[in-house]
Formats: structure tokens, C-alpha cells, sequence
């Protein structure tokens, strides 16, 4: 990298760059926290989590019978669905209850308790993206590789990534609101979980889960677009990585509903083509006057071909 001083051309080292970014434009209030102040670990994990679900883990039980960790989901989907509830309030009570602006929330770099709990809130947030890791693992345990698919590992591995920018540089402000909303979302989809794992029929609200997760997107889209129109003291180049990231995010999860639930919707109209009972751990699904049998998975929401996909 090559900085000017005077008349006088200085060209950093590759340490020197490394430590420049990482360290000197840093939020100094994160740099304690684990996985935050060097990238290297955090970016281990996401390699080994890739590597893991698409290679290792489907070799390592291909002569081997499937994993039964229904009690273990049961749990998973209760600390998830809790944490969600506890980060959602959190969020809100700290920052965007009477507090903090839709249009710009530039970040508190301060030691106030205020700002340290903000900050804290961040990170909390970060760690649990990188807990929904996990998910993809009990797919291949289970033997259900073929819901380790692009919109899944891309999903999971780009919002740890993201999370994990915004804790290192501006833990904080306007990017609050996208842990408000997803975490509000994620207390719908892990209740939904939880019923489906219990058994409970007829969840008819299964579709609009991906519509809220649609809708959050817009939401995203739009509150980070607006940096580009506006004065507001909170770094605009987010806007220019965020940004693209959400229309990625709504084509692929327009296209899923579109698949899942559009044409499965024409169907359901048609005379004699209704759902009659969904058995305990979703082994089948019957169809009036249709021989049809299907394996489906509760833990991410599938029920037949239809599934929510997790968010973040």
C-alpha cells in the first residue's frame, strides 16, 4: 500500500496494512471480544463449516446410519428461539424504542454504559449467526444432504461474515436495525420449528415466514439505500456492500417461494388434492386421492417440498 507524506512516497509493509486494518480502524471497544480482532479465526470456522457440509461430513456418513437427534433439535430450536426473544428486546429497549432514528443513526464510539451495552448487543448478535452454523451439520448428520443446498450455505456463511464487520468497525447506529428485525423473525421461525417438531398439524403459516424474511430484505434494502441520499455520519461504503448483498438475498428467496409455494399453492386448488395429516417428525405427508409419500424435515421447516428458509 503506498501512502504520501510530503514529497516523500512510504510504502507499507503487508504487516503494516494488515495491522493498519484491523487494528488502528477498529472499534477499540470490541477488540477483547473472541473472533473479533483478527479475522483469521472466524474465517477458519466459515472455511471449515464449507468444507465440512459439502465434502467431509457426507463421505464421513456415507456407510453409516443416520444421526437421531430429535431431543438434540428440540433443544437447538429452544436456546435459539430464546436467545431471538432476548436479543429482539434487547434491541429494542436499548436503542429503537423512542431512541434511535429509521432514517440515521450515526454509531456512539464511546465507553458510555449506554454505547457498552450497544456494543455488547452487537457482538451477541454475531455470535449467534455463528451458532446457526450448527443447522447445516445436523443436516449431513441426519443424512439430509439434499437441504445443504446454495441459498442455505451461502446464507450461513455470508451473515457471520457480515455480523463480524460490523462488531469490528461500527458496533453500533444504523446497522442495529437489521439485529431488530431479523431477531423478531427468528422467534416466528424457531416457534415454527418447534411446533412442527412436536407434531402439531396444519401449520398454514409455514409460507409467510418466507414472506417475512422477504419482507425484512425490502426493509434492509431500503434503510441502507437511503445512506446514499442523505447526510448522515455513518460510513456510506456499508451501503455499497450491504446493499448488493440484499437484492442477492431477495432473488434467491423469491425464486425458493416461487418454487415451494406457488406452484404447491395451484395444486392445494385443485378438487381432491388436500393436505390430510402430517405424522409426528414429519415422515409423511398424505394426499387425498393422491399415492403420495414424502420425507420432510421440522427442524428447518420442511414439510414435504415446502420449507422455510432460515434467515438470519
Amino acid at each position: 500500500m503506498e501512502t504520501n507524506t510530503g514529497n516523500n512516497t512510504k510504502w507499507m509493509s503487508i504487516g503494516e496494512f494488515y495491522h493498519f486494518v484491523f487494528t488502528e480502524l477498529a472499534d477499540p471497544r470490541t477488540s477483547s471480544y473472541v473472533l473479533i480482532a483478527d479475522p483469521l479465526p472466524g474465517l477458519g470456522i466459515l472455511a471449515f463449516y464449507i468444507y465440512f457440509v459439502n465434502s467431509l461430513g457426507p463421505r464421513f456418513m456415507k456407510n453409516r446410519e443416520p444421526f437421531n437427534l430429535q431431543r438434540t433439535i428440540y433443544v437447538y430450536n429452544t436456546l435459539q428461539a430464546s436467545l431471538s426473544f432476548f436479543m429482539f428486546v434487547e434491541i429494542l429497549s436499548a436503542m429503537w424504542w423512542n431512541r434511535y432514528s429509521f432514517r440515521c443513526e450515526p454509531v456512539d464510539y464511546s465507553t458510555s454504559p449506554h454505547a457498552l451495552r450497544v456494543a455488547r448487543m452487537v457482538y451477541i448478535f454475531f455470535i449467534a449467526k455463528m451458532t446457526e452454523l450448527i443447522e447445516t451439520v445436523f443436516f449431513v448428520l441426519r443424512k439430509k444432504q439434499k437441504q445443504v443446498t446454495f441459498l442455505h450455505c451461502y446464507h450461513h456463511a455470508v451473515m457471520p461474515m457480515v455480523t463480524w464487520g460490523a462488531t469490528k468497525y461500527f458496533a453500533g447506529g444504523h446497522g442495529t436495525f437489521i439485529g431488530l428485525i431479523n431477531s423478531f423473525v427468528h422467534i416466528i421461525m424457531y416457534l415454527y420449528y418447534l411446533q412442527a417438531g412436536m407434531g402439531y398439524r396444519n401449520l398454514w403459516w409455514k409460507k409467510y415466514i418466507t414472506m417475512m424474511q422477504l419482507g425484512q430484505f425490502l426493509l434492509f434494502f431500503v434503510h441502507f439505500a437511503q445512506l446514499w441520499f442523505i447526510e448522515c455520519d455513518f460510513p456510506k461504503w456499508t451501503a455499497l456492500l450491504i446493499t448488493p448483498q440484499v437484492l442477492f438475498f431477495i432473488y434467491l428467496f423469491s425464486k425458493f417461494y416461487m418454487k415451494s409455494y406457488k406452484k404447491n399453492d395451484e395444486k392445494d386448488n385443485l378438487p381432491g388434492y388436500q393436505t390430510e395429516g402430517i405424522r409426528e417428525n414429519g415422515e409423511s405427508i398424505r394426499k387425498r386421492n393422491v399415492a403420495l409419500t414424502q420425507r420432510s424435515n421440522v427442524f428447518d421447516g420442511q414439510i414435504g417440498d415446502r420449507k422455510v428458509i432460515k434467515n438470519g
